[in-house]
């Protein structure tokens, strides 16, 4: 949990008013506490962590349940109006903006998006379902994704269509500016 912390402190520019640090911070704990086998001290760390999701979904607007599996160097740029579903699956650095949803695409129906690494979100975007986000892949802001997107590609529009990312040799104007 220690070195997680410290590692998500360095990824947020080490400073303490950023409040994706404090999300993270709190969802770290949240996890941490599920590796204590004892009940007598589970159960006042689980106590404390209800309280902590509870200050966290009121003040800072973010609901990332410690069930989610989020990876290495996971960055909340901005805060307000996130919601993760409890069964997500988030890659090593990862970006996620202001009114993300990554959940569930029908209610009682089981299974959430499985993200990639290095999957950058846009602001308001929405990824419903069972569906697979690819490595290296962006998400644009107000994407509704509800389809697998792979590896190296792009997610724009309601519903989201993918685009293929271009490499700099096959875009004429930055041949030569690398």
């Amino acid at each position: 949990m220690f070195e997680n912390i410290a590692e998500d402190w360095r990824t947020h520019d080490r400073k303490w008013s950023r409040h994706g640090f404090w999300i993270l911070l709190i969802y770290r704990f949240g996890r941490w506490r599920y590796g204590i086998h004892s009940r007598f001290i589970r159960m006042p760390l689980s106590f404390l962590y209800k309280i902590l999701k509870f200050f966290s979904e009121m003040l800072l607007g973010a609901e990332l349940p410690c069930e989610a599996v989020i990876g290495r160097r996971f960055v909340i740029e901005h805060i307000g109006g996130i919601v993760v579903s409890g069964d997500a699956v988030f890659g090593d650095d990862c970006i996620m903006r202001n009114g993300v949803t990554v959940g569930l695409r029908h209610r009682g129906v089981r299974g959430s998006p499985h993200i990639g690494n290095r999957v950058d979100i846009g602001a308001g975007a929405k990824l419903l379902g069972p569906i697979r986000i690819g490595d290296d892949t962006a998400i644009g802001a107000n994407a509704v994704v509800i389809c697998d997107v792979p590896a190296n590609s792009i997610a724009v529009g309601i519903p989201a269509r993918i685009i293929a990312r271009k490499t700099i040799s096959e875009v004429p104007e930055m041949v030569g500016r690398q």
